[in-house]
């Protein structure tokens, strides 16, 4: 008996040394996927990469990637190389890997296009299965949706009666959707069904209208500023009913956001800052990252040891808003209030004013806070750390004038 314990005892000690070891190799950070139970790790891998590669250096890129700690991938593509390049890489992997794929999308005369139709869907999500090697994939992502009317086209259609019958199923675990609109991912997000929303987000995005095309160059040239209150709106509500996020575009597309000659804002981000300006939102789970060969994966890499200096973006927006001083970007870097007042939260609510009104329900959150505007004794300490230079005690004795307190 004495020895069956020792065994044991010995067996339990190499769990244990193997687990430590494990977690030295890699200091990937993990959040929670909404409220699917799945833990994914802040930055993943985007696809497109695997057009690019052999199945050799495919290989490579996901056990690096693996390795590393990264846990989830998006597979928007339907070419057929990448399908299958991700699932040779994946052979005897796929349980260490999170799976985001798009139904609705199919190769169709040498090129990636999106479909409703339900036998050509049906065909690309069988595609999908069969080339990754796999029976189910754990995030089914509705692809892009992108106006309301597409988003109210899919509502009680077959193509959605499908996606159901794919959870059903078990062929996918949970329902994503995918979209470039603020207004349909916030429509999504409150559908009931919709449990993760892919959608584009960063520092540029950020200053769209709802409505407004990211790839419209004139749009991108004239970008209001301040955050849309559409955009604020959606953040807060999927933080609040723990909808998981996942982030697209997170360097502007391209990587117009890392070069000042291309960055809409007329401003270089680095990766760091770009991820941190993401995760910075509490409804954020992952960053999903454009990943071409082993050295922009190593570069990425980078932010599991980055500083805080290095993740610092807010002396880069200063920068970015120069010329439009006096706009916040509810960055809470104006806290802590000397009078407790929730700053970022009643220029939020400020600004949703000038865009909708003054409605019943924006007076009803205005006076559900703890502390008004009306108690701001122009003190100034918020302004001392205030990078967008606003004026906050303007805004506050606005605020007092438009809510009454």
């Amino acid at each position: 008996m004495k020895k069956v314990y020792t065994i044991l005892l010995a067996a339990l000690c190499l769990v244990a040394v193997g687990c430590k070891q494990q977690q030295k190799q890699t200091d990937m950070k993990f959040r929670p996927l909404g409220n699917t139970g799945l833990m994914v790790s802040e930055i993943s891998i985007g696809c497109g990469g695997f057009e690019k590669l052999d199945s050799t250096a495919s290989l490579e890129l996901m056990t690096m990637a693996l390795d590393s700690g990264m846990n989830y991938i998006d597979i928007y593509d339907a070419n057929p190389k990448t399908r299958s390049n991700i699932g040779y890489a994946l052979q005897g992997r796929r349980d260490e890997m999170i799976i985001q794929g798009h139904i609705g999308t199919i190769w169709a005369n040498g090129q990636h296009t999106r479909t409703r139709d339900l036998d050509s869907t049906k065909a690309g999500f069988e595609d999908l299965l069969a080339r990754l090697g796999t029976d189910h994939i754990e995030v089914g992502m509705i692809h892009i949706t992108d106006s309301r009317e597409e988003w109210e086209e899919i509502q009680n259609s077959p193509f959605l009666d499908y996606v159901f019958q794919l959870k059903k199923e078990g062929k996918i675990k949970h329902i994503g959707l995918s979209s470039h609109n603020a207004e349909v991912a916030l429509l999504a997000a409150k559908s009931g069904w919709v449990e993760v929303i892919m959608f584009s987000l960063n520092p540029a995005f950020d200053r769209l209208r709802a409505g407004q095309n990211p790839w419209d160059q004139e749009a991108m040239r004239n970008l209001p500023a301040g955050i849309d209150p559409v955009r604020v709106e959606l953040y807060d509500y999927c933080a609040t009913h723990k909808i998981g996020v996942t982030v697209m575009k997170t360097f502007g597309g391209g990587g117009r956001l890392l070069d000042a000659k291309t960055s809409p804002l007329g401003v270089a981000y680095t990766p760091e800052q770009c991820i941190a300006y993401c995760l910075a939102k509490p409804c954020i789970s992952t960053c999903i990252l454009g990943i071409d060969n082993l050295d922009e994966l190593k570069a990425d890499l980078h932010w599991m040891h980055a500083t805080d200096a290095e993740k610092d973006y807010t002396a880069v927006g200063a920068r970015a808003a120069a010329d439009k001083s006096g706009d916040c970007t509810y960055c809470n870097h104006c806290s802590p209030c000397t009078q407790s007042i929730p700053i970022a939260k009643v220029n939020e609510l400020l600004d949703k004013v000038e865009v909708e009104g003054l409605t019943p329900e924006l007076q009803a959150q205005y006076d559900a806070l703890p502390h008004h505007a009306g108690e701001c004794t122009h003190c100034g300490a918020c302004m001392n750390r205030c990078p967008f230079g606003v004026d906050i005690p303007a805004k506050m004795d606005k605020a007092k004038e438009v809510f009454g307190k």
